[in-house]
């Protein structure tokens, strides 16, 4: 007993110091990416105006949908920097508030995906029979369908509103999670330390949440962090096509939907949300590439970190 806590305690602290050189490590050679460390404060800046947007935002009751209709669509001026909507509310104020309502969208479509495909993969790929049969048959079946396409149907029986529409991504996203884990799980499943710990008497599930689940994270991270602009970009898609967030919330996507129908004569209804949405998924892929390069061991031997 004494050997096996002192062999814990160990490992623990070993672990918690790997840790801290990988973040110290990572950071740094994102610090060296030009493209990574663009990217990486544009995101702060989004997630500053979504933290600050009540006072940020110039007009704060745009959020509350009070119209001001004798304001409808005003062009660009000092007065409204990105003109106003149909209802004369101001579009800089409702982009501001938008960026809250999509980064808490992505964030959380991506969270769930994750909290639901990595222990999955994980117990497919170290317990292996039957157990990874199921697991992966049932992740199959979800794979079969276009993922866009399945979160259509799901939303529209859960009916159209920001939360389903959430849910209704993360359900057909959590399998490539699972995939990805089990691949990492199978093969991790193989090493000496594994063997070590079972030696010392600890029992699969332990071994699973403590040594196996936390050497798969690097390329959860990677994956996660690319698909935020995805996931933003998918439940805009909803908005847009009605099964997302309804009117008169702030929220890029229905913003977009709201202005195709004056695309020239209120050309920057659509613009700027449009504008926003493309920066915010740009910024999360180049980072997702930045870190991909600093979490890969073979690509920092090839730099030399």
């Amino acid at each position: 007993m004494e050997t096996r806590e002192a062999y814990d305690s160990s490992q623990q602290q070993e672990r918690l110091e790997a840790r801290f050189r990988e973040i110290r490590l990572t950071l740094t050679i994102l610090r060296k990416n030009p493209l990574s460390l663009a990217s990486l404060i544009i995101l702060l800046f989004l997630i500053f105006l979504a933290v600050f947007a009540p006072w940020l935002a110039p007009y704060p009751d745009a959020e509350k949908g009070i119209p001001h209709v004798e304001e409808r669509y005003k062009p660009p001026s000092s007065i409204h920097l990105f003109g106003t909507e149909y209802l004369g509310r101001d579009v800089l104020s409702l982009v501001i508030f938008g960026t809250r309502l999509s980064l808490s969208a992505g964030f959380s479509i991506v969270a769930l995906s994750v909290a639901i495909g990595w222990p999955l993969g994980v117990l497919a790929g170290y317990a292996r029979g039957k157990i990874d049969d199921l697991i992966m048959r049932v992740t199959d079946m979800f794979l079969s369908f276009p993922s866009l396409v399945l979160a259509l149907v799901i939303a529209f029986v859960l009916g159209p509103s920001l939360i389903n529409s959430m849910i209704a991504i993360s359900v057909t996203w959590w399998p490539w999670y699972t995939r990805l884990a089990r691949a990492d799980a199978a093969s991790l499943r193989e090493r000496a330390f594994v063997e070590a710990s079972k030696a010392i008497g600890l029992t699969d599930r332990s071994i699973m949440f403590r040594h196996i689940l936390p050497n798969t994270m690097a390329p959860i991270v990677v994956q996660a962090t690319m698909d935020l602009g995805t996931a933003i970009l998918a439940e805009a898609g909803l908005s847009f096509l009605g099964l997302g967030a309804q009117p008169p919330t702030p929220e890029w996507g229905l913003m977009i939907s709201g202005g195709r129908a004056v695309a020239f004569s209120a050309w920057w209804y659509a613009t700027f949300p449009g504008f926003f949405i493309f920066l915010t998924a740009m910024a999360f892929n180049l980072l997702g590439d930045g870190l991909r390069e600093a979490l890969d061991p073979r690509l920092r031997r090839i730099r030399g970190d």
